[in-house]
């Protein structure tokens, strides 16, 4: 059951990672986009701020793109007047700025700013549709449906940016840093890319028990008999290691949503057979199970292939098999029937998969790939990076992360906005 799921994700990668058509936009944006809501009551400070946000809008200015870049605290000497960016990703709307300057000035209010901002999201919203259907004339209903169909569309790109600016704040939240966009380190003299700091500690507690267990058993599909090496070099594709991160992204959206529903029948004690048992139970059960399309069959599947197999330590099936380790959460998403895990696998929105699009290009850049005519990719001109395992290791909890926090805005937005289609 969990192989149709984790067939799903790898199988999608290459779509996640896929060159965006957004390349050629401008980057200017003219500041004519959704109307967001001032927070006059949240101090004089931040209102002082906002409204000369606002003038820059009514005055129909243009406004470069910003990324969301953190200042460091002039309380510490070393780092006066630096700046470094918690997010690759810059985000272009006038409400995505605005929530970038609430994070760097009064982050603890981002909340409140959202809220706001989707009650203004509403209210256009249902502004618009009453006014198409006020209109008369077949020629005032044309015209009302493509001033609906732009501001529609501008709607959409304001509320990814307020679903990337709640993601990008949960980090903030756990007090972990995003990996910055992919570039070779200056004081490294070997060229690596890695020269972020270890974070895996942290990025472990953001996740249950049962949850972990299972990411365990994708780092063991990706980095092999390379797990536990954490210094070695390996010089590999960036549109091999963003396809990776894409598919990772989408199998942390999926764990986080399986194990939600985990927790809720373990909770309430309505687990099926023997997942409230003991360890040794589980491994039965584990072991027992070898009908056609079994977790492991996929798993084995998907590390044979030349794109993982060549950097993971060209492993087999055998030692592949052994590295794969029973937990309850696997064996309960192995009791789900396959067309609730095939849903479970699925990204609900369409934000969703343009926040995963976008993301991923920003953190690996453009990838220099050629559609032949026979329909095959040409990657020849990729560039390759180096890398350590370490590196790797910290991309991909980051990226299973990232789709979890993806999973719990998603649902907290939609509470508010409603933008899931069933």
């Amino acid at each position: 059951m969990e192989a149709a799921a984790t067939a799903s994700v790898f199988q999608s990668s290459i779509a996640a990672f896929r060159p965006s058509n957004s390349v050629g936009r401008s980057r200017l944006l003219m500041a004519s986009g959704p109307k967001f809501m001032p927070l006059g009551h949240l101090g004089s400070k931040s209102h002082s701020s906002i409204k000369q946000h606002q003038f820059s809008n009514s005055a129909g200015r243009i406004i470069r793109r910003r990324s969301l870049v953190v200042r460091a605290s002039s309380s510490s000497p070393d780092s006066a007047g630096s700046s470094a960016p918690i997010a690759p990703l810059q985000l272009e709307s006038p409400i995505g700025q605005f929530l970038s300057q609430m994070m760097i000035s009064h982050p603890h209010l981002v909340p409140t700013a959202v809220e706001q901002q989707l009650e203004q999201l509403q209210t256009d919203r249902d502004a618009e549709q009453k006014k198409e259907e006020a209109s008369a004339s077949d020629t005032d209903l044309v015209l009302y449906r493509r001033i609906a169909e732009v501001k529609a569309n501008e709607r959409k790109k304001a509320l990814e940016e307020i679903l990337y600016a709640l993601v990008v704040q949960k980090f903030m939240d756990a007090n972990v840093s995003l990996v910055p966009s992919i570039a070779p380190a200056a004081s490294d003299p070997s060229g690596r890319v890695d020269a972020w700091p270890s974070q895996d500690d942290k990025l472990e507690r953001l996740h249950s028990p049962e949850a972990y267990e299972m990411i365990q058993n994708h780092l063991s599909l990706i980095l092999g008999n390379r797990l536990d090496d954490s210094t070695s070099l390996a010089q590999i594709s960036k549109l091999r290691v963003g396809q990776v991160y894409a598919a990772s992204v989408m199998y942390g959206y999926f764990l986080k949503r399986v194990d939600q529903r985990f927790q809720l029948e373990k909770t309430m004690k309505i687990l099926p057979g023997s997942l409230g048992g003991e360890d040794s139970d589980i491994q039965k059960a584990v072991g027992e199970d070898k009908r056609p399309g079994a977790v492991d069959d996929s798993l084995q599947a998907a590390a044979s292939h030349p794109e993982v197999s060549s950097w993971s330590g060209g492993m087999g099936p055998g030692p592949f098999g052994n590295m794969i380790k029973p937990s309850r959460l696997r064996t309960y998403v192995m009791s789900v029937d396959g067309e609730t895990l095939q849903r479970y696998a699925t990204i609900r929105s369409r934000e969703a998969v343009s926040i995963i699009e976008k993301h991923t290009e920003a953190l690996f850049g453009k990838p220099d790939i050629v559609i032949t005519p026979q329909g095959t990719v040409d990657s020849s001109n990729d560039e390759h990076i180096k890398i350590s395992f370490g590196g790797l290791k910290r991309l991909v909890l980051e990226a299973v992360t990232f789709g979890s926090f993806l999973w719990d805005v998603e649902s907290y937005v939609d509470s508010r906005y409603h933008f899931v289609t069933n």
